[in-house]
C-alpha cells in the first residue's frame, strides 16, 4: 500500500509570530536574530516583506542590513516559538500519532491510516492549515505525496500559505524536471561537478547508470538513482531524539593551512547557529570535524559546563579545537562543526544532519 506523507512548514515562522504578537511589525521588513541594527549575528528568520530585499536565514545580520537598512531587527524569544510548536503539534495528533518534527516549524505526518479515517491526505492537510489559521492566526504550507522527498519538495512550491499536491503518476515527471541543486545533499560544489558533466535537470541524472552514479558521487549516487525515479522507501520515524546537529563542507582545493581553515569554519558556524535557531536547541559539546586528502577522519571535541547559547562562545570553542588540532602537514578536503548534548525543548526530534557536500 502506497504512503500518504504530509510535509508542514510554517511560513517564516519566527517572523509571522513576532508580527501576530506585536501589530506595528506587520507590513514590515522584520529580522529575527542577530543583534538589533545589524550589530552582529545571524539572520534566524526574515518575514516575506525582508525576503523581497534578499534577506535569507543564516545571512549575517551586518549583510542584511545593508540590503535593507530600514529592516526592524529582534532578538528571538524561543518560549514563544516553543509555545507555539506543541500546539501545532497538538493539531497533528487529531490526525496521527506518525510525526516526525524536524524542528519547531516543520514536519512530516503519516496519514496513511488516519484517526477520523477521513482517507484524503489533501483534505487532512487543509484541515491542519485551516486549524492553524483558525486557532494560532499563522499560516503553513503543506506537500502532499507518496513519499518524505516529494512532500518535502511540494510544500516549498507554493509559499506561503500554499497546498501542493504531487500524485503517483506525476512524480517521475516531476522528479525529471527537477533542477539537480534541488536534490538532497547537493550543496554548491556538487551541483558545480554535475553542471560540469553536463547534469543540470533530473532527466540527466536518469540517463546515468546506478554505477555511474555511485562512481561519481559515492553513497549519495544510489539515493539519486532511486529518488529521480520517484523511489524513497524512508518511513516517518516518530519519537526519534535529537543526538546532533551538524552542518558540513567539502571544498574543491584542499585547505593546507589553520588560516585558510578559520574562514571556511566560521561560514560553516553561521549555518549550524541559523539551524540551532530554528531547533531551539541548546547543547554542552561542540565538535569539530577534519577529513584529509587520503580520506582519513578525526574529530575534536570540547564540552563546556554550561549550555552554549550565544554565537561568541562557539565561535571562540572552535577557535581553540583548531588551534590544538594536529593538523601539520595535512591537506583538509573537508570540514564539518556539531554540536550534542542537548537539553531537549519539549518533545524529542529526530536526529538533524545537515551536510552541505
Amino acid at each position: 500500500m502506497q504512503r500518504k506523507i504530509i510535509h508542514i512548514d510554517m511560513d517564516a515562522f519566527y517572523a509571522s509570530v513576532e508580527q501576530r504578537d506585536f501589530p506595528e511589525y506587520r507590513g514590515l521588513p522584520l529580522v529575527v536574530g542577530g543583534l538589533p541594527e545589524g550589530r552582529g549575528g545571524v539572520v534566524a528568520t526574515a518575514s516575506y516583506e525582508a525576503r523581497q530585499f534578499g534577506i535569507r536565514s543564516a545571512m549575517s545580520s551586518k549583510m542584511a542590513q545593508r540590503l535593507c537598512p530600514e529592516a526592524i531587527f529582534v532578538l528571538p524569544r524561543f518560549e514563544a516559538y516553543k509555545a507555539v510548536s506543541r500546539h501545532i503539534r497538538e493539531i497533528f495528533l487529531r490526525y496521527t500519532d506518525f510525526i516526525e518534527p524536524l524542528s519547531l516549524d516543520e514536519a512530516y505526518l503519516d496519514v496513511t491510516a488516519d484517526k477520523q479515517n477521513i482517507g484524503s491526505a489533501i483534505e487532512i492537510a487543509r484541515l491542519i492549515k485551516k486549524a492553524i489559521s483558525e486557532e494560532l492566526q499563522l499560516t503553513a504550507s503543506a506537500g502532499v505525496s507518496v513519499n518524505k522527498f516529494v512532500a518535502k519538495i511540494a510544500s516549498d512550491m507554493n509559499k506561503p500559505d500554499g497546498l501542493t499536491f504531487i500524485g503517483p503518476s506525476k512524480i517521475e515527471a516531476f522528479m525529471e524536471a527537477l533542477p539537480v541543486e534541488k536534490f538532497f545533499g547537493v550543496g554548491k560544489v556538487t551541483a558545480a561537478k554535475m553542471k560540469a558533466m553536463g547534469l543540470f535537470t533530473g532527466k540527466d541524472l536518469k540517463q546515468l547508470s546506478e554505477a555511474v552514479l555511485v562512481q561519481h558521487f559515492g553513497k549519495t549516487g544510489k539515493f539519486y538513482y532511486q529518488i529521480v525515479r520517484g523511489i524513497d522507501n524512508r518511513a516517518v520515524q516518530p519519537q526519534r531524539a535529537t543526538k546532533s546537529v551538524s552542518v558540513e563542507d567539502t571544498y574543491q582545493e584542499d585547505l593546507c593551512s589553520k588560516e585558510a581553515m578559520l574562514p571556511e569554519l566560521e561560514l560553516l558556524l553561521s549555518r549550524l547557529i541559523a539551524r540551532l535557531q530554528r531547533s531551539g536547541l541548546k547543547g554542552r559539546t561542540v565538535t569539530v570535524k577534519f577529513k584529509f586528502h587520503d580520506f582519513k577522519i578525526i574529530t575534536r571535541s570540547q564540552s563546556g559546563q554550561q549550555l552554549i547559547d550565544d554565537s561568541a562562545t562557539l565561535l571562540s570553542m572552535v577557535h581553540g579545537i583548531l588551534e590544538h588540532a594536529p593538523l601539520e602537514g595535512k591537506r583538509v578536503r573537508l570540514l564539518g562543526v556539531g554540536i550534542s548534548n542537548f537539553e531537549l525543548p519539549g518533545e524529542p526530534v529526530r536526529d538533524m544532519q545537515l551536510k552541505l557536500f
